[in-house]
């Protein structure tokens, strides 16, 4: 495997590319490193199939761009904290990312990016939608951009994870982090829509009111279908996204079959 043997194909105009000719049960040597950090910055997610590789090849995929996360309330692979369990089935009262959202964004640094393997699949269904939040911002009207940029927003954990992945957590505090409406990347400079229906409560400049009202204009703009693309999962198949500039939504249709896989999280920083 070499970065010459890499072919990257656009899934649609705005966002997503499938990557091929990569083996992610190989160590990646530079050349071919700086090909598919450089297809993430370009298409926002890419994807990669037929990779049939354990928990720690994947996470040994995941460190090549940075230190791993440890997710506040999810479970994970048992001695293997940074591999996150994703799992729905009969027994099921959720589904992971069910709406449209940017991983840990209640973290003080959210995430980079994240890596999800799924190898356990329903007969039909389970597909992933992704979207462009440059776009987003992009096609706001000039005034509303105006407005934005000078905001920030209530980013908090306490909204999804209390009583999600166990009854038994009283006491336990999820983070909470005040983060920009509109984020700057910090690799590619450009500037993305930062807010989501499941961890921002509020932003914090305007009264209640108001920010109910322009948070739901901002999630319904998210929805927009010309800024997403669909992802039809295999086995073994592995999505790679850049959580600072995309957000993702899991379909769960699927009930009562069986999805799984294993999610593995990158280290970001604080959103400027």
């Amino acid at each position: 495997m070499g970065a010459n043997s890499i072919d990257i194909r656009k899934l649609t105009p705005r966002i997503g590319a499938e990557i091929f000719g990569v083996n992610l049960a190989e160590p990646l040597d530079a050349a071919s490193f700086g090909v598919i950090h450089q297809a993430l910055m370009d298409h926002l997610v890419i994807f990669f199939r037929d990779q049939d590789i354990t928990a720690e090849q994947q996470l040994a995929f995941g460190r090549r761009f940075g230190k791993l996360h440890i997710h506040p309330a999810a479970p994970s692979l048992p001695g293997l904290p940074e591999a996150m369990i994703i799992h729905a089935d009969a027994n099921s009262t959720y589904a992971n990312g069910e709406d449209w959202h940017s991983d840990v964004s209640c973290d003080e640094e959210p995430p980079m990016g994240s890596i999800l393997r799924i190898h356990t699949l329903p007969e039909f269904g389970g597909d992933t939608l992704f979207a462009n939040m440059y776009t987003a911002y992009d096609t706001l009207s000039e005034p509303l951009r105006r407005m934005l940029d000078g905001l920030t927003a209530v980013h908090d954990g306490e909204m999804l994870y209390r009583g999600r992945y166990t009854s038994t957590d009283a006491g336990r505090v999820y983070p909470k982090a005040v983060h920009p409406v509109i984020r700057t990347h910090p690799v590619t400079g450009r500037r993305a829509l930062f807010v989501n229906s499941f961890f921002t409560s509020r932003i914090v400049e305007l009264s209640r009111q108001e920010s109910d009202a322009v948070l739901a204009m901002l999630f319904r703009h998210i929805e927009t279908p010309e800024f997403s693309c669909r992802f039809r999962w295999q086995k073994n198949a592995v999505a790679f996204w850049d959580n600072r500039a995309a957000q993702h939504q899991a379909i769960w249709d699927y009930f009562p079959q069986t999805r799984s896989g294993v999610r593995v999280t990158i280290c970001g920083d604080r959103p400027v």
